[in-house]
């Protein structure tokens, strides 16, 4: 059945959003088409219709497809949870904590569980369209790999080489990548494509021809820069941007494992908010009107590492002088009173004092909610989901910050406080500008319409720059 394989020279070459745009083309002429990622890193997860987790880039491209995002779709994540360290997700269930050191140990299972997620989509589309991570010429890696080469062979799909043009040395990572590879990993490339150009085209010409006459690879086309690409959700924490706007001074917490942080997008979208990103080092501005504790994929160990900043000073500050505060999942527990992880599923057995800001507590627990769920919230229809582990309460809650369909989160006595284990929930437009009309800004709607036309123009991008029919060609229809 027909697949194609998009790698990339690097990390960051624009892999996701290339496949994303493929995908919708796909789509547009009347395709089948299902994207699929063998190995995704990330902490930025989506919760699936039937309970699992996948990588926010492969909702993404489900999307893009038309389709519902199930776990298939992105059969191994693996989630950082220290430098060294990972939670092992398989087909949307957490199996294993694991070092870097000791993931070679796994590759049988997880190598298993990659062929038979991909034999299921492959039998249910007409197309897959398959996205790597990092890169191939990881030669290093290969021994252990299943998310290039290694997956590559084992299922014989053919691979189009994407490169990045915006960070420079474009010629030396694609003719590179093919001197370091084994000749059968070299086979399975058909092409490439040169990402991210800005300026004019013609001039790299002569640079085109060269990697064509070097490699012997066909040329599938130049991309422009994509300028509508900040309207899509970033999965990276190194997408993370310093935006720019007036209004509404909102300050999000760049933690350092930062996760679901794509919930902050819809309000980056707003003309009236002015959002920051805040990274370690820098003090907690005092014009802020509201700051936010995102998500984050070790609760205990961001809290740390807030207090390492010094923003637990400021946040204690900017209550007192009437700034609002919101913790989402992690950020929520981060605002209570304690902590408790008795089994050490967060860490290290133990008990934590928090910043006290609500009058609750949490306690840890080994199991993970995830769960696709809507309700109300400030009487407005509000969807998004759930995806943790442990559970709160204490005399705030009672001051719940929505209903999914019983009671979710906290409020402070004085209202400037609160806290939701709700991710996704500024997507909603009525929830949105009901929010934003309490902190005194006003909203503009349409933000998930906003997204399904930047797939659009996404995918009128590719088609007007690439070879797109050659690529489908590759894949084998």
């Amino acid at each position: 059945m027909p697949a194609l394989m998009i790698q990339g020279t690097g990390s960051n070459v624009g892999k996701s959003l290339l496949v994303a745009g493929l995908c919708r083309a796909a789509r547009r002429r009347g395709l089948s088409v299902a994207p699929f990622k063998p190995q995704n890193m990330s902490n930025n997860a989506a919760v699936t219709a039937d309970g699992g987790e996948i990588g926010r880039a492969q909702a993404l491209q489900a999307r893009a497809c038309g389709l519902e995002p199930v776990t298939d779709m992105n059969p191994v994540l693996l989630k950082p949870e220290t430098d060294t360290g990972a939670q092992v997700i398989l087909q949307g269930r957490a199996v294993a904590r694991a070092e870097a050191r000791d993931y070679a140990a796994l590759r049988p299972r997880l190598l298993a569980g990659v062929l038979d997620s991909f034999a299921r989509l492959r039998a249910a589309h007409d197309l897959v369209i398959v996205e790597g991570a990092g890169s191939p010429a990881e030669v290093n890696l290969r021994p252990r790999d299943i998310a290039n080469m290694g997956f590559a062979r084992a299922a014989g799909v053919p691979v189009v080489l994407a490169g990045d043009i915006d960070r420079g040395g474009v010629i030396a990572q694609i003719v590179g990548t093919q001197a370091v590879l084994d000749a059968g990993d070299a086979a399975m490339i058909r092409g490439f494509l040169v990402n991210k150009l800005r300026g004019d085209p013609r001039l790299f010409d002569d640079g085109y021809r060269l990697i064509e006459a070097r490699t012997g690879w066909r040329g599938f086309g130049l991309v422009p820069w994509f300028a509508g690409a900040h309207r899509l959700p970033a999965e990276d924490a190194v997408d993370l941007r310093a935006w720019k706007g007036e209004g509404l001074h909102v300050v999000c917490l760049c933690l350092s494992r930062i996760a679901n942080f794509d919930d902050l997008d819809p309000l980056a979208a707003e003309p009236a908010v002015r959002l920051t990103m805040l990274g370690p080092g820098r003090a907690i501005p005092g014009d802020a009107d509201l700051v936010i504790l995102p998500g984050t994929k070790s609760t205990l160990g961001d809290l740390a590492f807030l207090r390492a900043q010094g923003w637990d000073i400021d946040l204690i500050a900017h209550h007192r002088r009437g700034g609002h505060v919101l913790g989402i999942c992690g950020g929520y527990q981060m605002l209570g009173r304690v902590i408790r992880d008795t089994s050490g599923s967060d860490g290290a057995a133990g008990e934590v004092a928090g910043l006290g800001l609500l009058d609750v507590e949490t306690a840890m627990a080994a199991d993970k909610r995830l769960e696709r769920i809507g309700g109300t919230a400030l009487g407005q229809p509000v969807t998004g989901y759930e995806i943790h582990m442990g559970r709160t309460f204490g005399p705030d809650c009672a001051r719940p910050f929505a209903h999914i369909p019983g009671p979710d989160g906290a409020h402070s006595a004085d209202g400037r406080v609160a806290g939701t284990y709700l991710h996704g929930l500024f997507s909603d437009d009525a929830f949105r500008a009901a929010w934003l009309a309490r902190l005194g800004a006003p909203s503009r709607p349409g933000y998930e319409s906003g997204v399904d036309r930047t797939l659009d123009e996404l995918a009128d991008h590719l088609e007007a720059h690439l070879d797109v029919g050659g690529l489908l060609a590759v894949s084998g229809l």
